[in-house]
Order: C-alpha cells, then structure tokens, then sequence
C-alpha cells in the first residue's frame, strides 16, 4: 500500500474513532465550551465574543495556526507502531515531543493549507521529552511561533492548538491550573517546571502549543491526565533543550546526584528543625557532584508511629534560590545552572546554617524500557 493511501486511511480511522468515543461519552471535556462572552475592559458590559472579526480567541488562532502541524509517524511492525501528535514552527524548525517521533528519523508534516513536508528529525532529548525537525521548503505563511518569557501565572488565560483525536487544527481554551509541576520521564529523572492547564487536551494534542492571549508559547503540550487537567513542558525549559537540539543533537542536563525528601511537619519534628520546609538530604549517589559534599540521613526516629529519616543535611537555598519544596529544587537546577558550573548551596546541617559548594556534571545515561 502507497504511503498516500496509509495516511488518509489512518486518519480517517482517528476520525471514526473520535466520534465513537464521543457517543461512549469518553474524554467528554472535549466537547465542552464556555460562554462565549466577555467582559469589556473599557465598558464594563458583556461582548459577544463570537461576532465576526472581533473574537480575542479566533484573531490568536488566525495568528498562530499557521505554524502549528500534524506530525505523522508511520510505524514498520507491531513493536513500531508508529504515531501521530502535534508539533509547531520556531526559528525554521519543527519542535514537537520525543514520545511522538520515538525513535523515527523522519515525519511526515501536515500544515493547516493541506499541504506535506518531510521533516528530518535532527534531535531528541528523550529527559525532556522534546525532539526537533527539520523542514525544507517550509510553506508560505509559517513564520514561527516565539516562546514567552518567564514563568506564567496561575490563572494566565490559554489556549492549546493541535490535532486532537487526529482532528486538524483544533483549538481549545483554558487557564494556568498550576505551575512547577513534575512529569514522568521514562529516564526515570522527573521534568521539571511543566505547567497545569485545563484547557481540554486529547491524544494527538501532545507536542503543540499551549499559547497566551499574546500569541507566545508558554508550553509544549505534554499529555492530558483526564477531563479537566493537562500538562505541558515549560517554554522556559524549551527554550533551553529546542536550540542545543538543532546545534548538537542533543542536551545536557544538570546533574547534582541526590535523592531528596519534602521536610513535613514530621520531618521538621524529628530533625528539630523550627519551619517545615526545605527539603532533606535523604540519598546521595556514589560518585555524584554531591558525594563528599552533601551529607544524606544516616538514621530515622518514629514520630506518631511513622518512621521518618533523620541526620541529614537540608537544603534551604541555591545562591539566591529559595528552596521550599523538591519541585523547586528540580526546577532551579533545570532553568538556572548547567553542567561544569559550581553552585553554592545553602543547607541547614546538625541544626546550623551553612554553605556548601558543588560542582555540577551532566546526567548520566540511564537504561531505558
């Protein structure tokens, strides 16, 4: 069978599925919609944000549409199934999730004037879950998307573009439900700094764009975790892993080499510790940046018939990072330090504070299933 034929009976066949999933009542957050007025700044009143020409969300969509794609992967057996996600356009390249082209070297691009690239894939960080395409000839019109600055706030106003269930080039709309998430990574490292959302997101949504009101890319959808929670990778951490994709290959992550433990109530209890947070030093790895450096718990204490570590150092503070919690740790080694940089950390040791100083190493490989 011809490629051409492959393709068209696959996504007729997304689309055959989406509609019986509709009719099962699967997944039926997709097919919520919110009141399409708005409050007027300026007037106070309600406006139809439906009329012609005068929708915040449709003037973003003719905005960035464009650049948003259908990545198709075709498989070659039972073990390469193959896929099919979303991806979009920055800077002449596709960006897109690892999950989506796996271990493919190429995609077949789809761009919202029907019109197919190849697109060679000229990295992949499976850490990050984000893998980068190469286009030649891009289509008229694709101009590329631009990341946004910082870390959004919660309640910032979204909307996802993608392929949802293989349906081309949807839109969906929701807010920031919560930052500095932790996602599963197969590496068996956690990404960090992912973004919350509950703008609705479905299978083939992974890989596109979660955009602001400004048209920027706050993330690049992750997954959906059920009808009213998504999650997608941080442009912030884009920003870092997409550009050393399309220079090197690949990326090098931070690696500090510690196994951490939130300070609880009862862990502040049981190391005497006066404010419960922070986090505790309760493993460091053989041979990491932190061994000899930072000193894990060496014995644990019953507080209320729980066991609880006790011993180790706590971190408090890298340089002038507050440290409260683990997903904060994680996330300021991701966006703020790099491999063969020497971080001072700030740790709460025997009841004393002090500094301490590591020297980070990228993170080892990790034997993937």
């Amino acid at each position: 069978m011809s490629p051409e034929k492959t393709r068209v009976t696959r996504r007729q066949l997304l689309r055959v599925s989406a509609g019986t999933a509709a009719m099962l009542g699967i997944g039926g957050s997709a097919a919520a919609s919110a009141d399409p007025r708005v409050i007027d700044a300026s007037s106070g009143t309600l406006q139809d944000e439906t009329a012609e020409g005068s929708g915040r969300y449709t003037d973003i969509y003719e905005e960035t549409i464009d650049d948003v794609v259908l990545v198709n992967v075709f498989g070659t057996d039972e073990q390469d199934p193959g896929g099919l996600g979303s991806g979009f356009v920055v800077d002449d390249y596709v960006v897109t999730n690892n999950h989506v082209v796996r271990q493919a070297s190429e995609a077949e691009l789809q761009f919202r004037d029907e019109q197919w690239r190849t697109g060679e894939v000229v990295g992949t960080d499976v850490q990050s879950d984000i893998a980068v395409l190469s286009v030649d000839d891009m289509p008229d019109g694709s101009d590329g998307l631009s990341f946004a600055d910082g870390t959004p706030e919660v309640g910032t106003e979204v909307l996802a573009l993608g392929n949802p269930l293989g349906l081309d080039a949807s839109i969906s709309q929701g807010i920031v439900s919560g930052i500095n998430r932790s996602l599963p990574s197969p590496s068996g490292f956690s990404i960090p700094a992912a973004i919350q959302t509950d703008a609705p997101v479905n299978p083939g949504n992974s890989g596109g764009p979660l955009v602001n009101l400004d048209g920027d890319v706050i993330g690049i959808v992750f997954a959906g975790a059920g009808q009213t929670i998504g999650f997608a990778i941080s442009a912030e951490l884009a920003e870092r892993v997409a550009p050393a994709l399309v220079e090197d290959g690949e990326y090098e992550h931070p690696y500090l080499g510690v196994g951490v433990l939130p300070v609880s109530p009862l862990v502040a209890e049981a190391n005497d510790l006066e404010d419960p947070q922070g986090v505790l030093v309760t493993e460091v790895v053989p041979d990491a940046p932190a061994d000899g450096v930072l000193e894990p718990a060496d014995d644990e204490t019953t507080v209320d018939g729980d066991a609880v570590p006790v011993g180790g150092d706590v971190i408090v503070a890298i340089g002038d990072r507050e440290i409260p919690n683990q997903e904060l740790l994680a996330s300021t080694l991701a966006l703020d330090t790099s491999p063969g940089e020497t971080v001072s950390i700030e740790v709460i040791r025997d009841g004393d504070r002090e500094t301490v100083d590591v020297t980070l190493e990228s993170r080892p490989e990790t034997d993937l299933p």
